[in-house]
Order: C-alpha cells, then structure tokens, then sequence
C-alpha cells in the first residue's frame, strides 16, 4: 500500500508523474499519527518530547508539560504553531522549534460498475471524475445519473452525465467518501 508522507514545508511526490501534495494541503482528524520532534531545548528534554502522538477522538494530542492541544481539523502547520505557542506562553521553553510529520493514508472507496472497483489514494485535488478514472472508468452497464457519493452518513445523488457536459460541478472528493456506481437496469 502505497503511502504519502508530507513533511511540514517540503514538497513530496505521491507517486511517479502524479501530483505533488503539501503536508499544509489537508487536515488532520482522529487517528492520525504525528511525529513531534521539538528543537531549541536543552539536550535532555528533547527526548522527552520528540516521539509519536495520536490524535484522539476529541482531535486533541496530550503534550508532555502543557497538556492537550487541539489537532483535529486543522493544518500541521497551525498545530506546530500551537504547540510551540503554548510552551512559550507557560514559561517552560522561550524558543521551542516544533517540527511535525503525518504518515498519510487517505483513500477513497470506488465500488459498483466501474472497470476495477478499488481504494483510490487521496488527494486535495481528487474529484469525481478523476477517482473514476483512476478505477478504470465506468463499464457498459453503469448508470451515469444516479452516482451516490457517501459521506460521514450524507448520500449525495451526481449525474455525471451532467458533469461531463459542464452542467454541474465536478465534486471534491474527501478522504474516507465512497463512491457507489450503480448499474443501468435498461
């Protein structure tokens, strides 16, 4: 399983030719796991930062010394600025240098009549269109009006036929949706 790791202000491929994704592009949520490396402290006490972090089910990471700070939702770059805001705010480091990385397995599920139903890798780009592709594209039996994108329990109803001919937007797909293609009964 291919996986993408974007690191804070470095640029890094998804895979050879695709596009390239800014760890800045895409939020955090519950579960992700996050590398903390903490600089510009005393030798002793990096150890006892630096490490791997969850975020839990309330978007919050528990820090050593200033307790919970919230990651849900927000960028990494918000998150580091939070963190090292905090322990210079309570007095404990006056110039904390927080660095943070995500290991990235975003995917969105393509199922149905479409030629290779399967888990499509996230991107902050990834649309409708391009997830089907990346399936294959539809197969001779699909039904191209009544495409069901599921997300966090809202079903949403995409003519495609529609989204070829510019009529409606192409959607923005999220990490976690999944795309139903049903078949035409004609």
């Amino acid at each position: 399983m291919k996986k993408i790791l974007c690191i804070i202000g470095i640029v890094t491929s998804l895979a050879a030719g695709s596009l390239n994704c800014r760890a800045d592009d895409v939020a955090l949520r519950t579960g992700d796991s996050l590398t903390i490396r903490i600089g510009g402290v005393p030798v002793d006490e990096i150890n006892q930062i630096s490490g791997i972090y969850t975020v839990d089910g309330k978007g919050d990471i528990n820090m050593p010394y200033i307790g919970k700070i919230h990651a849900g939702g927000l960028k990494q770059a918000d998150v580091q600025q939070s963190i090292e805001t905090a322990y210079k705010s309570g007095g404990i480091y006056t110039t904390p240098v927080i660095t943070i990385s995500v290991q990235f397995d975003r995917l969105v599920d393509v199922e149905g009549d479409v030629r290779v139903p399967q888990r499509v890798h996230y991107t902050p780009d990834l649309t409708l269109l391009g997830a089907i592709a990346a399936t294959g594209g539809l197969t001779d039996y699909a039904d191209q009006t009544k495409v069901e994108i599921l997300r966090n329990g809202t079903r949403t109803l995409v003519n495609i036929k529609k989204v070829r001919q510019n009529q409606v937007p192409d959607p923005t797909l999220q990490p976690g949706d999944k795309v139903s293609v049903p078949r035409s009964f004609w």
